[in-house]
């Protein structure tokens, strides 16, 4: 089973929340992250605007643009394959594309465990885009992980700065939905070593 680590970023801990972006990395280094255009833009409160908006990678394309989408060759993957086995995806996208293209990714994986922090608002979303718990790739196991309840299984306060944790001294970037995903790979491991 392959460990897949992920986070995501949303508008705010209540019930109406939207997804506003979606960062996924696995254990051999793949990577996907996805930008929605379709959160409910009149949820985002001055938190947000500063700590999460500002942290997303893509503008708003201009009217006569198409929205971004990439695909990059993974550094473990030397050999011609489609897109959707081996590579790194990022897009700009409304949660219908998002559906599709992380459903295509995930496929690249015989079976796949994940792994959040803090998990609550995080599987619910993630369920979401595909419907329901019942409607997610046969591929991902539907009991998801956290790294919270590691840490204090590990005897250390779960409260604990994870950039901290693993040594990360730059962390401009959190909130960002790719590195918290990288971010908790990197407590994961450090944890388990």
């Amino acid at each position: 089973m392959t460990k897949v680590f992920f986070d995501t970023e949303f508008t705010g801990l209540h019930k109406e929340t939207t997804l506003i972006s979606i960062g996924l990395v696995s254990e051999c280094g793949k990577t996907f992250y996805a930008e929605l255009n379709d959160y409910n833009k009149s949820q985002i409160d001055p938190w947000l605007q500063e700590n999460v908006i500002a942290n997303l990678r893509f503008e708003e394309p201009a009217d006569d643009e198409y929205d971004h989408y990439s695909a990059r060759r993974a550094l473990n993957n030397p050999f011609p394959n489609s897109i959707w086995k081996g590579y790194n995806l990022e897009a700009r996208c409304d949660m219908s594309e998002l559906k599709i293209d992380l459903e295509r990714w995930l496929t690249q994986f015989d079976m796949v465990e994940l792994w959040s922090d803090c998990l609550a608002y995080d599987w619910v979303l993630f369920n979401n885009i595909f419907g329901t718990v019942f409607d997610i790739p046969k591929n991902v196991y539907y009991i998801p992980f956290d790294i919270c309840t590691l840490f204090k299984y590990k005897g250390i306060d779960p409260d604990i700065s994870r950039e901290e944790f693993i040594g990360l001294t730059d962390s401009t970037s959190k909130h960002n939905a790719l590195h918290d995903a990288e971010v908790i790979q990197g407590c994961y491991n450090k944890l388990m070593s």
